[in-house]
């Protein structure tokens, strides 16, 4: 299962395919920085989760990004912390 790329674009403007899924990387890094994670997309049919501390994960989607995550960090990713909130209001998402 996947978003719609209007979900991700924004201002209604449709993407390319393999441009819309390198935007949705950029913004989901956006977050997994506040947990010392990063994800790239590897050959666009999965994506690699990694660590700072060099550990790795391949995930074949978005869905599957999540638990793989908190597995990784060893604790609940929380949309709702207070710290990870300030840290995204302190960070710009450019187009």
């Amino acid at each position: 299962m996947s978003a719609s790329p209007e979900a991700f674009g924004g201002q209604g403007a449709v993407r390319p395919r393999r441009q819309e899924r390198f935007h949705r990387v950029k913004l989901i890094n956006e977050i997994l920085k506040v947990y010392a994670l990063r994800l790239d997309d590897w050959q666009g049919r999965s994506f690699i989760l990694t660590s700072r501390t060099g550990k790795t994960e391949i995930v074949d989607n978005l869905m599957a990004l999540w638990p793989a995550a908190e597995q990784m960090i060893g604790r609940p990713l929380d949309p709702t912390d207070p710290a990870m909130l300030a840290c995204l209001r302190n960070q710009t998402v450019g187009p």
